[in-house]
């Protein structure tokens, strides 16, 4: 279903905090560039400006109209963090609303808010998740829980709240010992992070291939607080490769082919572009159906299924356009509509239905987290 990629050419720096230098403010983009000691500087918007540096400038939230030139100076220093990785030619971007992501808790210390994961679908759940969040939380920081904490104790939301307390501390302390530009936090690495945010009580099964790797979570597991998970890590003792067992490469290599066959005959064609993703449905040669018309909606609904899956798995996002069979019955599309609503919400990362336009052709727009698995990829062969 998806595919993270790691490289040691390859070091991301999304979730890293800076003490920054502005370089260059640039009036007509309402936005600035800042130092921050890396290869590239970061980009920053008007828009990712935290309260405390609108309220230093006497600027309320909603003055929205003042210039980014009364707000921000060359040679001014920021502590920001990089919300996004660059893309192609683009830098990074950086945000001064520094949020640090626990294993229950998104923690914001310069922005006055609470909420909870829209996937806490329990209203008994969200009642007591709110409760302890408001015993917590101080004024003028914000808590956002994960979903994860509808499965934890108060004592458990208590100890992940401390510990990211007081990795805001040190992150204070260290930009005040310092004058120049400088890494004051760096983000978990790959490994961590998926462990961190997704085992839950739907893990079966932790697969690593070498006993290495077991202690190595291991010990990161307790860390966190986590060691009833560590049974659930074993390390794969099959004849062949970890990934020639579950054929990964041929995974891989499916997920960076341009043509998607679907189980009924039909298929998928997706092209990348800069400006969006189109994404045709073939039907093919499904001999299932008799009718026409049933044909017709059983590759257009197999389609939504994949097109969800393949979203996820490519880690394409930005604007996607579908082209789905041509369906006369409005009740043939819709039934696709809804299928194409149901399928995007098992995405972990913001995915919508927008709209069908008048040609047919149906809008979804999916978060940008980075950089799609083809430009990982290919990116990663290049510098190897």
């Amino acid at each position: 279903m998806e595919i993270h990629y790691g490289h040691p050419s390859q070091d991301k720096i999304v979730g890293n905090i800076y003490h920054g230098r502005i370089e260059d403010v640039l009036p007509g983009l309402g936005s600035a560039f800042v130092g921050v000691g890396e290869s590239k500087s970061l980009f920053l918007s008007r828009n990712e400006l935290n309260d405390a540096l609108l309220s230093a400038a006497n600027v309320k939230p909603w003055q929205t109209d003042i210039p980014i030139t009364n707000l921000l100076k060359r040679g001014q220093m920021l502590t920001l963090q990089v919300r996004r990785e660059g893309i192609g030619n683009k830098n990074p971007q950086g945000t001064t609303k520094i949020s640090l992501p626990g294993r229950f808790w998104v923690y914001i210390p310069t922005e006055d808010r609470l909420g909870v994961s829209r996937r806490v679908e329990s209203v008994r759940a969200q009642r007591r998740i709110r409760r302890v969040a408001r015993q917590l939380k101080r004024n003028g920081e914000g808590l956002i829980a994960r979903t994860a904490a509808q499965w934890a104790s108060d004592e458990d939301l208590k100890h992940d709240y401390e510990l990211l307390v007081e990795t805001w501390k040190s992150v204070q302390d260290a930009a005040t010992k310092t004058k120049g530009p400088r890494l004051l936090y760096k983000g978990m690495g790959l490994v961590q992070t998926v462990l961190r945010d997704r085992l839950g009580p739907n893990v079966v099964e932790v697969i690593v291939d070498s006993p290495f790797f077991r202690e190595k979570i291991g010990s990161f597991l307790d860390y966190m607080h986590m060691g009833d998970f560590k049974k659930l890590v074993n390390v794969h003792e099959g004849k062949g490769s970890l990934f020639d067992t579950y054929k990964i490469e041929e995974q891989i290599q499916a997920g960076l082919s341009r043509r998607v066959s679907l189980a009924g005959g039909g298929s998928l064609v997706i092209d990348e572009t800069e400006a969006l993703i189109a994404i045709d449905v073939n039907t093919g040669g499904d001999v299932r159906h008799r009718n026409q018309h049933a044909a017709i909606l059983n590759t257009n609904l197999e389609a939504a299924e994949e097109i969800a899956r393949q979203l996820r798995l490519r880690q394409i996002s930005g604007i996607i356009i579908v082209d789905f069979v041509d369906m006369e019955s409005p009740q043939d599309v819709q039934k696709v509509i809804d299928k194409v609503k149901e399928e995007l919400k098992n995405d972990r990362v913001s995915a919508d239905f927008v709209d069908m336009t008048a040609l047919g052709l149906v809008e979804i727009t999916r978060k940008r987290q980075g950089e799609s698995l083809s430009d990982m990829l290919e990116n990663a062969e290049f510098e190897a």
